[in-house]
């Protein structure tokens, strides 16, 4: 493994933290996550026609710019540094894929230049509080129980005069609430030969209700929607393995969470020793303090750890062949990360001081994106107990 970044991997980093840097200062993100979609339509914009940001791991057949997991990852750890308000995530990490992945050659010509252009945001949504389970992140479910399943509950799907109709609701989807394409798992067939398949709902269509919900990190906006016996599309056919597409997704889903996360880790990490180095006690910095000193060392390395773990998820993601450990890979590397992150905001906020517990101060924006982070994708215990579970660490020799 050659661990040297390409000098256009830098200049992705590069690029984009300079872009950011100049938009997406703290004021710029509170009015952006105060806005109806939560995000900065402007700077998504800027994104998508300067850098090509939303098709960076699209091929350029499809419009995109021909890049890997690596490159979104390393796009991810740009922007999870200034928690920068897009829809990114919903996008480009969790729909895009899927409809690369799964759509047929129409759906994929339709819908993938638009969304490389920027011109079409997605959203990927999942019955319940199970996006992690759905991504083989904390489990695998070759059944799809997590939809909902049965002939209540969840999301059900049934033919209709010229199409699919699905029926239900869903109430974490992330950017859900302005998507204009929705990625939908529903359950069809019945009880007897329930499946999960994958349904393209436009954001306008007739019988959608969709309202945004109060989330814990203001950064990361979050939708309920209501489907009632609205018109569908089924993502490629009915032969098309939608389970096993999931949980192809969620190791590179995972590894840029991770880099996301690290992003964020280094950067609250970095104004926290700013902080500590001018703020004075007793005639001297407090960063000066050997207590002080250790606990930011120790969240120093925590962080690198991270960061390592994450960029090797994202290397074994993109590789060709598989890679030693790859199945496990993203899991523990966003494991490692949200507990970085977690850690070094929680150190962000002690050695503020008193602003740290502000409302005014953005340090807590930082430890919000981590504990909500868990939520959504974790927790962390059940991360690592499903890699061990995949590694079979626990199994006794010849069972």
């Amino acid at each position: 493994m050659d661990a040297r970044f390409t000098d256009e991997q830098e200049e992705i980093r590069r690029t984009l933290r300079d872009l950011l840097d100049k938009r997406c200062g703290p004021q710029e993100l509170r009015a952006a996550v105060d806005t109806p979609a939560g995000h900065d339509r402007a700077l998504w914009t800027a994104l998508a026609g300067h850098l090509g940001l939303p098709g960076l791991a699209l091929p350029e057949t499809c419009g995109g710019v021909g890049g890997t997991v690596t490159e979104m990852a390393l796009a991810c750890e740009e922007t999870g540094r200034a928690l920068a308000p897009t829809p990114l995530l919903a996008t480009a990490v969790l729909a895009a894929p899927l409809l690369l992945a799964l759509g047929t050659g129409a759906q994929r010509a339709g819908l993938l230049p638009r969304i490389a252009s920027g011109g079409l945001t997605a959203a990927l949504a999942v019955p319940g509080p199970a996006l992690a389970a759905a991504l083989a992140l904390t489990g695998h479910d070759r059944r799809g129980q997590w939809a909902g399943g049965g002939r209540a509950g969840g999301v059900q799907a049934r033919r209709a005069e010229g199409g699919w109709q699905v029926y239900g609701q869903v109430d974490q989807v992330l950017d859900g609430h302005s998507a204009e394409l929705l990625v939908v798992a529903a359950h069809t067939g019945g009880f007897a030969r329930s499946r999960v398949l994958l349904f393209l709902v436009r954001g306008d269509a007739a019988g959608l209700t969709r309202v945004r919900q109060t989330a814990l990190d203001a950064t990361r906006p979050q939708g309920r929607i209501q489907l009632r016996d609205v018109p569908a599309e089924l993502l490629g056919g009915e032969a098309a393995d939608a389970l096993s597409a999931l949980a192809r997704l969620g190791g590179t889903a995972a590894a840029c969470l991770a880099a996301e996360a690290v992003g964020a880790a280094g950067r609250v990490l970095e104004r926290t020793v700013e902080y500590v180095g001018q703020r004075e006690q007793f005639g001297r910095p407090v960063g000066s303090f050997q207590a002080v000193k250790h606990r930011l060392a120790d969240a120093y390395v925590q962080v690198q750890a991270a960061r390592s773990a994450a960029y090797y998820a994202a290397w074994a993601a993109a590789a060709p062949a598989p890679a030693p450990g790859a199945e496990t890979a993203g899991s523990l590397a966003l494991a490692q990360a949200l507990e970085a992150l977690r850690r070094a905001a929680a150190e962000g906020i002690q050695l503020h001081g008193g602003i740290g517990f502000t409302w005014e101060h953005e340090v807590h924006l930082y430890f919000k994106r981590a504990a909500g982070d868990e939520l959504l994708f974790g927790p962390v215990h059940r991360l690592r107990a499903h890699a061990a579970d995949a590694a079979h660490v626990f199994e006794e020799a010849g069972t």
